[in-house]
């Protein structure tokens, strides 16, 4: 989120909203309340915020977490107040790299800021995958499932 970004958004605004390289500033405050409504509800497989400040407290604090972060926009479908956009995030976590695709949906109000944001995405196989030991674990128990 390089250009300030207001809503209503389309493809582009979209894709560059869900863009930051690595070694690239997260956003700040200012900008996630720029797109995001002060209500907003968000939820992903690990968490779910409301409000405006939860879900930028949320965002710092994966960011504080990690070594960085990035995020790269792929498809992106709008229909009416509704937009879903597939994306890939990668966390570089003490040397380790952990890649997450996923698809993010968003609806908007009337003013076109984001009310509610919704990231669907497994967390499980590229936590645990990567770690030594836990990885071959992980690898058997998803064979297990999908066999």
């Amino acid at each position: 989120m390089s250009a300030p970004l207001t809503p209503p958004f389309n493809h582009d605004s979209l894709r560059q909203l869900f863009t930051k390289p690595y070694g690239v500033a997260a956003p700040s405050a200012e900008k996630w309340r720029q797109v995001y409504a002060e209500t907003v509800h968000f939820e992903d497989p690990t968490q779910s915020k409301d409000g405006v400040d939860a879900y930028i407290a949320a965002q710092q604090g994966l960011v504080q977490r990690c070594d960085d972060v990035f995020l790269e926009a792929d498809a992106v479908a709008i229909d009416g107040d509704t937009a879903f956009v597939e994306w890939r995030m990668g966390l570089k976590i003490k040397g380790i790299e952990f890649l997450y695709p996923g698809t993010s949906r968003l609806r908007f109000g009337a003013d076109g800021r984001i009310v509610d944001h919704r990231d669907y995405f497994d967390f499980v196989g590229p936590t645990f995958a990567p770690v030594p030991l836990v990885g071959g674990f992980v690898r058997w128990l998803y064979k297990r499932f999908v066999a």
